[in-house]
């Protein structure tokens, strides 16, 4: 058995959670933060029999896309000179980050 702990954006999850439910796949959805641009993510945990490893990787590579957004690097604006201020930057965002763990034990309670 394996737990698959999936890091996705927001705007991703619920199509993730909607796709993974549609293959019988049930998963634990926690909330967090952090990443490049400090936004808001949700953290997937997701138990599956290792038979099904490939098909759960297969509908996070398919539901999880990355984006391009745009953000003007330094300082935070309040802290920044009118002179200072960068020109936008385009970065890519999004995606997701898969962690696969074996696990020794499983108990439904």
């Amino acid at each position: 058995m394996k737990l698959v702990i999936a890091v996705v954006q927001d705007a991703d999850a619920p199509a993730l959670t909607r796709a993974l439910g549609e293959a019988g796949l049930t998963s634990t959805k926690l909330a967090s933060t952090g990443g490049f641009l400090r936004e808001g993510n949700t953290t997937l945990l997701i138990g599956v029999d290792d038979a099904q490893l490939e098909q759960v990787k297969q509908i996070i590579r398919d539901t999880c896309r990355t984006r391009t957004r745009l953000i003007t690097p330094g300082l935070p604006m309040a802290e920044t000179p009118e002179a200072m201020v960068g020109q936008p930057v385009e970065v890519q965002v999004g995606g997701a980050v898969v962690f696969v763990l074996d696990v020794a034990e499983f108990h439904k309670l």
